[in-house]
């Protein structure tokens, strides 16, 4: 993955350059232990010893790591000079800052992105202390708008990497749902999507034991948690939530399954107005997306849409980012909530890669929620997952 990171690595530069920001700081130690989500896109592997990744907007890529390290941060590509030291990394990082003299050093931390928050508190100190009695103790500024932009701006070649891991698990869809039958458990139904993953050489997309979630009927517990021993029955809905991981990106995807009841040869009117509501708000939502567009304005799309049709407001956001992780940038497409702090705010662009998940629950049937896979283009979103438009009936 040594080429992404060379990419990420030249789209920091850019986007310094972009934002007016002279010097972007990943300070890290012992990250076996406490990661900085920004080594996964500028570094790609463990740190021991006070590690300072160091990038500016003239182009200089830094590293200064142990002694130890130094062969493989070359390994990398992606630093131009690799400073290696002994025992202690201060006067190399002062003399590094000295030379360039920052107006701003962007440092992780943020109120905002968890992915841009990796700064350990006791980092910090130790990053304060190192710099008192010097000007740069002053020009710390938050790397949120740096780290949040990198992580959200997918390259073409993320992009691709998102598109195949999404066509890998609708394949475990598939042979999922010729597997179905009444009677089988959740527990059953999600340890075969389990063997599925590993016949394909994946891994789940978030915690194992709540990845595939399954809710069957209308007493199934919706939200993170794994599958249970309830029976699949018929007269009921299947809801699922499931996303791997391959090379490094992840998929996100929910479907609905009905079953019929005895008797019945299509799903009942409550079941499909659900269904046609939640594929109408995620069609309209799909539609109106576009660059320059806040999240919470793509999020009031599908929320009124479902509130109009008679249903409670759900209470999470519309859609997330999605890369590396299944929630994968500063942005998101979700009301102006306390929780969410200034993230609907952020604009949309292109590269990003966003979910649209709303959802409601059809009394005495089960939960319906779908959630499809879309990057941003300049024309608008493109679908990265097939679209669910028909009730899959068993």
């Amino acid at each position: 993955m040594t080429g992404i990171i060379q990419s990420k690595v030249a789209q920091a530069i850019r986007i310094l350059q972009e934002k007016e920001i002279d010097l972007w700081l990943t300070f890290v130690r012992e990250t076996s232990a406490v990661y900085d989500p920004a080594l996964a896109l500028i570094y790609g592997l463990d740190l021991t010893w006070q590690s300072a990744l160091i990038l500016t907007r003239t182009g200089e890529r830094i590293a200064i790591v142990g002694r130890f390290e130094t062969e493989a941060a070359r390994r990398t590509g992606a630093y131009d000079t690799i400073i290696p030291y002994d025992q202690s990394i201060r006067p190399f990082l002062l003399e590094t800052l000295d030379r360039i003299n920052p107006r701003q050093i962007a440092v992780n931390f943020s109120l905002n992105d968890s992915h841009s928050d990796g700064l350990s508190y006791g980092m910090y100190q130790l990053l304060r202390k190192y710099l008192y009695q010097t000007p740069y103790i002053d020009r710390i500024i938050s790397a949120e708008s740096v780290l949040g932009t990198l992580r959200a701006r997918k390259t073409p070649l993320e992009i691709n990497l998102i598109r195949n891991t999404v066509a890998t698990t609708e394949i475990i869809f598939t042979r999922t749902f010729e597997f179905l039958q009444p009677g089988l458990t959740e527990q059953q139904v999600g340890e075969f999507m389990w063997a599925q993953m590993g016949n394909f050489n994946v891994t789940e997309a978030w915690e194992r034991s709540g990845c595939p979630i399954i809710n069957a009927g209308p007493d199934s517990p919706v939200g993170h948690s794994g599958p249970s021993s309830r029976l699949i029955e018929r007269g009921q809905i299947l809801h699922f939530d499931f996303g791997v991981k391959q090379d490094g990106y992840c998929s996100d995807i929910q479907l609905v399954v009905y079953f019929l009841a005895p008797g019945q040869s299509h799903p009942p009117e409550p079941v499909k107005h659900g269904f046609d509501t939640i594929v109408r708000a995620i069609q309209a939502t799909a539609a109106a997306m576009k660059p320059g567009m806040k999240g919470k304005d793509v999020d009031s799309i599908a929320r009124d849409i479902v509130t109009g049709a008679g249903y409670p407001e759900y209470m999470y956001g519309t859609g997330h980012h999605l890369g590396r992780t299944t929630h994968d940038g500063a942005g998101m497409l979700g009301p102006v909530w306390e929780r969410y702090g200034e993230t609907p705010n952020y604009p949309l662009e292109v590269g990003h890669v966003y979910t649209i998940e709303p959802g409601l629950t059809v009394p005495g049937y089960g939960y319906i929620g779908i959630e499809e896979d879309v990057v941003v283009t300049e024309n608008g979103v493109e679908f990265i997952s097939t679209p669910q438009t028909e009730l899959i009936i068993k």
